[in-house]
C-alpha cells in the first residue's frame, strides 16, 4: 500500500515512447512522462520532475491506450476454438446452445472472470459484453474490467418477456453501481427476435438513452431468413423499426450492399469487424475499406472465444489490414496505424466513451498498457506502429493499467484471484457438460 500524498494518488509512468492515438499527434511517437491522478490523466509531458506515490519505468517500452474489445461474449471461454467444420447455424443450433441451457449462473460467472483475466493480460482495458447470466457482472466488476453490459435479448422461445424484465431489473439496480459499467440494450439479431419484440426493445432504448447492440449482416444464412422474415434486407428492417435514429453498435456487418451503405453512412452508428471470427466460421469478411468511405465508424471485436479463438485482440487486428489489402488488391487501401484507431479510439467513440478512454489525452481516464518490445522474435523492431499490429505477441505485453489502477505489472497479474483455483472450476464445468 502506497501512501498518497495528501488526499491524491500519484502514478507516473517515465521515459515511455507513447503513442497517443490523440488525433492532434497523429502517428507520433514521443518520448513522454504520463502523469496520473486516482483514475484520470493530468500530465503528458516530457519530463516530470515531481513527487509520486509510484513511478513505472518504461524506458524502451511502449505506452499507449488499452485496446477496446467492442463485441464479445465474455462467458464463453469454455467453448474456445469449437467451431471447426461448422457453418454458424449447425455451430449455434448443434453445439452452442443446447450447452448453453446447461450453463448454471455460477459456471458463468467463472466462465466470464477467466474471459476478464485473458482481456487483461493480453493488453485489453474495455469491452463490449453480449451474454447472459446473473452473476456475469459481479464476475465482471471483481476483476475490475471496463465494460459496456446488457443482458441480451430474444423471444424465439417462451422467455422473451422473461429477458426483458430481467434486463430491466439489472439495469435500474446497476446503472450507477460502478465508474467501470454502462450499459446496451441488447437483441441478439433479427432473426431471433420478433417484429413486436424488437420494437419493445427500441422503446427502452429510447427511455433509457442507452445504445443498441445486436448481431448484424453476418452470414449469407442469416440475410437469407431475414429476408424470408420479412421480405426486406436487413438495414430496411432497422430503418423501418427506427433503429438507425439511435446510438447503434452492428456487429459483424459482413453482407451490407451499396443501397444499404447509403441508409447507414453519417449516423450515430458503428460496425465492429470480427475478422478472425468470420473467417473461422465461413461467412467471409467485412469489406470495411469501403464502409469508412462512407463515414461510419469501424472498430474491432474478438468475439466470443468459440469462434474467436481467443480474446486477445492483437492476435485479431493483425488481420484487419491484410484482409482489405487481399479483397481490394491493393496494398495502400489500409495501413496498420488505421488498424490501432479502430481498436482505440473508433471503439471508445463506438460504445459512447470517446470522452474517457480511447486515447491518451489529459483528463481522460488512465486506461493505458505498457509494452516490451525487446524479445527476440520482434528484434528488430523498425516500423513500431507496424510491429504493434502484425508481431506482437503475448510475451510483449507488460502492463495494464485500467481506471489509474495497475491490474497487471511486468506480466504478473494483481487482482486478488487464485488462477490456479479458478483453472479449477473451470475444469469441474467441462466435465459436468461432457465438453
Amino acid at each position: 500500500m502506497y501512501n498518497k500524498i495528501g488526499d491524491r494518488m500519484i502514478k507516473v509512468i517515465k521515459n515511455g515512447l507513447v503513442i497517443t492515438m490523440n488525433l492532434n499527434r497523429k502517428e507520433k511517437i514521443e518520448k513522454l512522462d504520463i502523469v496520473i491522478e486516482d483514475d484520470k490523466i493530468i500530465k503528458i509531458i516530457d519530463n516530470y520532475k515531481g513527487k509520486a506515490d509510484e513511478f513505472i519505468d518504461a524506458t524502451n517500452k511502449i505506452v499507449m491506450p488499452g485496446l477496446i474489445n467492442c463485441h464479445t461474449h465474455l462467458g464463453m471461454s469454455i467453448f474456445r476454438c469449437t467451431n471447426d467444420s461448422l457453418s454458424l447455424m449447425d455451430w449455434l443450433n448443434k453445439k452452442i446452445w443446447p450447452i448453453e441451457n446447461k450453463l448454471t449462473d455460477e459456471d458463468i460467472y467463472y466462465t466470464t472472470l477467466l474471459s476478464c483475466i485473458e482481456m487483461i493480460k493480453t493488453g485489453t482495458t474495455t469491452c463490449a459484453d453480449h451474454y447472459f447470466g446473473s452473476l456475469t457482472l459481479d464476475a465482471i466488476k471483481n476483476s475490475k474490467i471496463r465494460c459496456l453490459f446488457t443482458r441480451v435479448l430474444m423471444d424465439n422461445d417462451n422467455k422473451g418477456k422473461e429477458r426483458l424484465s430481467e434486463f430491466i431489473k439489472l439495469y435500474k439496480e446497476n446503472k450507477d453501481s460502478s465508474p467501470l459499467i454502462t450499459f446496451s440494450v441488447s437483441p441478439h439479431s433479427l432473426y431471433t427476435c420478433s417484429k413486436k419484440y424488437l420494437e419493445e426493445i427500441k422503446k427502452l432504448s429510447d427511455e433509457y438513452k442507452l445504445p443498441i447492440h445486436i448481431h448484424f449482416s453476418e452470414s449469407l444464412d442469416e440475410i437469407n431468413d431475414v429476408n424470408s422474415i420479412y421480405k426486406k434486407k436487413s438495414t430496411e428492417v432497422l430503418n423501418d423499426l427506427g433503429f438507425l435514429n439511435n446510438k447503434l453498435i452492428l456487429a459483424h456487418g459482413v453482407f451490407i450492399d451499396d443501397d444499404e451503405l447509403k441508409l447507414l453512412r453519417n449516423r450515430n452508428i458503428s460496425i465492429v469487424h470480427n475478422p478472425v471470427s468470420n473467417l473461422n466460421l465461413g461467412c467471409g469478411f467485412a469489406p470495411i475499406s469501403k464502409y469508412i468511405k462512407n463515414n461510419i465508424n469501424v472498430c474491432i471485436g474478438t468475439d466470443g472465444q468459440g469462434s474467436g479463438n481467443s480474446l486477445n485482440m492483437f492476435e485479431h487486428i493483425k488481420y484487419v489490414d491484410m484482409l482489405q489489402k487481399a479483397l481490394y488488391k491493393n496494398p495502400t487501401v489500409m495501413n496498420s496505424y488505421d488498424v490501432l484507431t479502430m481498436a482505440t479510439i473508433n471503439g471508445a467513440k463506438a460504445l459512447g466513451l470517446e470522452k474517457e478512454i480511447g486515447s491518451l489525452e489529459e483528463n481522460k481516464k488512465a486506461d493505458i498498457i505498457i509494452l516490451d518490445l525487446n524479445n527476440i522474435e520482434i528484434f528488430p523492431t523498425v516500423d513500431i506502429i507496424s510491429e504493434i499490429v502484425h508481431g506482437l505477441s503475448v510475451n510483449n505485453i507488460d502492463t495494464t493499467i485500467i481506471n489509474g489502477e495497475i491490474l497487471m505489472k511486468n506480466r504478473k497479474l494483481l487482482l486478488d484471484v487464485d488462477e490456479k483455483e479458478l483453472k479449477e472450476k473451470i475444469n469441474k464445468i467441462l466435465n459436468r457438460l461432457n465438453m
